[in-house]
């Protein structure tokens, strides 16, 4: 048996020190401090897309449930709505899908915030880590408007749901004609859109129901769109960032929106973070934020296919 060895090659390993040497030092450089927050949580994200894994912490006799967290922005916003600037933090992050070979249960993140920052600001300095790390040239800008009317010829943010059925049900195979207005989206954007892409490019401004956590506003054309943007390299979203949402109570009604959503799929609802929503409720400063991922970043740079390759030990190994 050889499911003993890191699944990384020692060279891999090498890379991997470097990113994170050339990472560190970005951000220095920009006079960005690092922070550490906890991985555990009793709170655990409502998105309907995200499966938390629960942990069970029995200091006493009362056994407590706490969840590995799928990201650090909750508590990263609290550290925001302190006054603390820009920080950034790499850290583990879980999330219980199951694995393949871009996604491990178990990942590196990389999460920074920029306070006053729009989301061109912030696009332009992730275009500054991506050509620092990966090498790339220019990286171009298209709006979610510009390739989604370009590629399905409908525009996402006014067209109706029976448009966006009669596409899908057209170009692709589809089973299931219960999609919600969303999934049809994600299922054009991954099966029409994404291998159109090219090599290197940010797609911004995403229809207003894939908001998630960021600012909805209207664009020039009179759309309600979501601020937000996702980086692609070599076909991979490597980056998802927004220009935050710091109403709280906007974003409460989206959380509890979320857990009505899971309980229509028979998921669990989950606990929504208190703390988090005080933290907004105090004001937290307006601004960006964006999320990496340090495992497809590497694969990507070593130009490996699965991402066992770029780990020590996946969850396959452990």
């Amino acid at each position: 048996m050889d499911d003993w060895r890191s699944g990384a090659s020692l060279g891999t390993l090498k890379l991997r020190a470097k990113i994170l040497a050339i990472t560190r030092a970005f951000f220095a450089d920009r006079g960005i401090l690092e922070v550490e927050t906890a991985a555990l949580s009793r709170s655990a994200a409502t998105d309907v897309h995200l499966d938390s894994i629960s942990a069970f912490f029995q200091p006493t006799s009362n056994s407590q449930r706490f969840y590995l967290q799928t990201s650090p922005e909750l508590q990263m916003k609290r550290l925001l709505a302190m006054g603390i600037g820009p920080i950034y933090q790499i850290c583990k992050a879980f999330r219980g899908d199951p694995p393949t070979p871009r996604h491990n249960p178990e990942f590196t993140v990389l999460e920074w915030y920029r306070p006053s920052f729009c989301l061109t600001q912030l696009m332009e300095e992730v275009e500054d880590f991506v050509k620092a790390t990966v090498g790339c040239s220019e990286v171009p800008k298209h709006s979610y408007l510009e390739v989604f009317e370009s590629v399905v010829g409908l525009n996402p943010h006014k067209c109706s749901l029976e448009e966006l059925k009669k596409v899908a049900h057209t170009r692709l195979d589809v089973s299931s004609t219960q999609l919600r207005f969303s999934e049809y989206l994600d299922l054009l954007m991954i099966e029409l859109i994404e291998p159109s892409l090219p090599e290197y490019c940010f797609l911004y401004d995403y229809p207003e129901c894939q908001a998630a956590m960021a600012a909805i506003e209207n664009d020039s054309h009179g759309n309600q769109i979501a601020r937000r943007f996702e980086l692609y390299c070599k076909g991979i979203e490597i980056a998802n960032g927004y220009f935050e949402l710091t109403d709280p109570i906007e974003q409460r009604k989206r959380l509890e929106l979320d857990n009505i959503e899971r309980s229509k799929k028979g998921l669990p609802e989950m606990p929504i973070d208190e703390k988090f929503l005080a933290a907004l409720s105090t004001g937290m400063p307006k601004g960006s934020g964006v999320a990496l991922g340090i495992d497809r970043l590497l694969m990507i740079i070593g130009e490996l296919e699965d991402i066992d390759s770029a780990l020590t030990f996946s969850i396959d190994r452990v």
